[in-house]
């Protein structure tokens, strides 16, 4: 890397270097240019886009402007995404009420055993049973409570990677 210094004289000329016999100037520029509206930049929305976006894929086909119209757009609504402190989003005010079809006593396709789990598969669950508990998705219910609970399923991925789904499949019936 080179650097270059730059001496400016008190004539209308500057010199490069050691070289004092060498001077340039600036010519003067005749034809106007014209500058576009500078947008301020929005320190959190880059922050955004560093922090939230940097695993993010968008599409190469979007141009420059699609791109930052996305990136606001995702950022204005930054609150329904999950995030490290809200692993779960954040959408509030639409809460889902699910009414069943069905009354009490409940037909023996709803109350299942437990599918039988290898101590792998036990204790997976065990952890995302406790990582629920702890963002308040679920609740520990009472003995003395009439809940009917689902069985829960590990569903594992070819990479290893794990999640817990509830079987539902006899609420089709």
């Amino acid at each position: 890397m080179y650097g270059i210094d730059l001496h400016n004289n008190k004539d209308r000329y500057f010199t490069i270097g050691d070289n004092k016999r060498q001077k340039f100037a600036f010519l003067p520029f005749k034809r106007q240019i014209k500058v576009n509206k500078v947008s301020p930049v929005n320190l959190e929305l880059e922050k955004f886009k560093s922090e939230q976006l940097r695993e993010a894929e968008i599409s190469l086909h979007l141009t420059d402007k699609q791109e930052n119209e996305l990136s606001s757009l995702l950022y204005d609504h930054k609150g329904a995404f999950s995030s490290d402190k809200e692993p779960l989003g954040a959408i509030i005010g639409h809460e889902v009420e699910i009414i069943l079809n069905i009354e009490r006593p409940y037909p023996p396709l709803l109350r299942r055993p437990a599918y039988p789990a290898s101590p792998k598969s036990r204790e997976a669950l065990e952890t995302h049973i406790k990582e629920l508990l702890d963002l308040g998705v679920i609740r520990n219910a009472g003995y003395d409570e009439e809940v009917d609970i689902t069985t829960p399923v590990i569903v594992e991925w070819h990479n290893g990677k794990s999640r817990m789904v509830g079987d539902f499949r006899s609420l089709n019936i």
